[in-house]
């Protein structure tokens, strides 16, 4: 079964937004076996909806709509499916009522215009979610359940993400016949590159394909790491786990200890655990970063338990006076150690780290951008490494910020 993607709204092709849900819906597709060949955008006019609508329709057997269901004038996707299906728009009393309600609970009155998204397409019936106020749409095309079909989502992500959740991945699989328990395992990793990975498991790749039993792939994923997905098909949930726990280890195996989560795990909510398992408290000194790395970790819940505070020593004179540096270099060997140190004693932490570095997009004190230092303070053991990133000023930070908590990672673990 062949399922196609269409992202709705004029602001998309001008690049005010980035169309992150096709993106998402695809990945979800994917993991539920799925296959989807085309992901299209179009804007806000009727015709040229129709029109690809009607492209998709003939080359696949289910199309996703995502966006155009708000109260506004230009949201007229229901208007282009009605047009697919060759139908009318009939505006649903139960629907009047549930927007009326929702606007209700907020203590707020409903404009008018929000009628519009109780306008129904006939023959079509409504996704079993609805977080927000516009609803989702089932729309068979032909054959009932063994036919074409379109569904419709707002484009609001997590309204999306609720709607192709609960109906349309369960739907697209009945109407497949997917039986089969199909399901992916997520390998984080930091410290290798994507091909230098693919290098490594290149005979378990072929082994694999060989033998049928699951399948690897890779995805940069910038800051957040490289990821490894394992993904496994069996007649039984117990089954798919079992192929997934055997392909995991030896994937751990032939990679090593780069890999430092699983699926939703991110290299700041593994190091606040580490720290957690034993006992200790950190602390920042951030220069280059700005606080980055604070605000990472500050997302995490719970983490005021390990995560006692940062310092943001930006200019150069307060890395001296707030964190008692010696008078060198700012971006040094020297003045990373100090201002581990420093910190942890301003603080009242374990463990410190510090990052000092250019940022760009000029050099600094004859350094040119992309270099920078990283300090670590343990209770039994200090150091400091160096390194130069050859990126834009954000992407400089970014990387400093998980090679930062990657390091103490290591460290933590016992390795070099």
């Amino acid at each position: 079964m062949k399922c196609e993607v269409v992202a709705v709204g004029t602001e998309l092709l001008l690049g005010q937004i980035v169309d992150t849900n096709s993106s998402w819906i695809g990945e979800q597709l994917a993991l539920v076996g799925i296959d989807s060949h085309y992901q299209t955008k179009v804007g806000d006019n009727l015709d040229r909806m129709i029109e690809v609508l009607r492209q998709a329709v003939d080359r696949s057997d289910a199309v996703i709509v995502c966006g155009g269901l708000g109260p506004t004038q230009d949201d007229i996707t229901r208007n282009a499916i009605a047009a697919v299906m060759g139908v009318e728009l009939v505006r649903d009393p139960a629907l009047v009522e549930k927007i009326q309600q929702m606007f209700g609970g907020r203590g707020r009155v409903m404009p008018e215009n929000n009628l519009l998204q109780a306008d129904v397409p006939v023959g079509a019936s409504l996704n079993p979610a609805m977080p927000g106020t516009a609803p989702g749409l089932i729309c068979p095309l032909t054959g009932g359940d063994d036919g074409k079909v379109i569904y419709a989502v707002p484009g609001v992500p997590w309204e999306m993400q609720q709607m192709v959740t609960a109906g349309i991945l369960p739907d697209l699989q009945a109407r497949a016949g997917i039986t089969a328990v199909l399901r992916s395992r997520t390998l984080r990793t930091w410290g290798q590159s994507e091909s230098g990975l693919a290098e490594q498991l290149d005979e378990e790749i072929q082994r694999l394909d060989e033998a049928g039993t699951a399948t690897i792939a890779f995805l940069a994923s910038g800051w957040e790491g490289l990821k490894v997905r394992i993904t496994a098909k069996a007649a039984t949930e117990a089954e798919v786990v079992e192929i997934l726990d055997e392909e995991e280890a030896r994937v751990r195996e032939i990679i090593g200890d780069i890999v430092f989560g699983l699926d939703d795990d991110t290299m700041e909510s593994v190091v606040l655990q580490l720290l957690r398992d034993r006992g200790l408290t950190l602390g920042l000194a951030e220069s280059l970063t700005g606080g980055l790395i604070a605000s990472r970790l500050t997302n995490i819940p719970g983490c005021s338990d390990v995560f006692r505070g940062a310092i943001v020593p930006y200019h150069r004179d307060l890395k001296q006076s707030v964190l008692g540096a010696p008078d060198v270099p700012a971006v040094s060997e020297e003045m990373v150690l100090a201002m581990a140190a420093g910190v942890c004693e301003t603080l009242g932490s374990d463990v410190g780290i510090a990052v000092s570095g250019v940022a760009g997009p000029d050099p600094h004190e004859g350094l040119e951008p992309g270099a920078l230092w990283i300090g670590l303070h343990l209770p039994d053991h200090s150091e400091a490494i160096n390194l130069t990133l050859p990126f834009d000023r954000e992407r400089i930070r970014q990387f400093t910020c998980i090679m930062s908590l990657n390091l103490l990672r290591t460290r933590i673990l016992g390795g070099s």
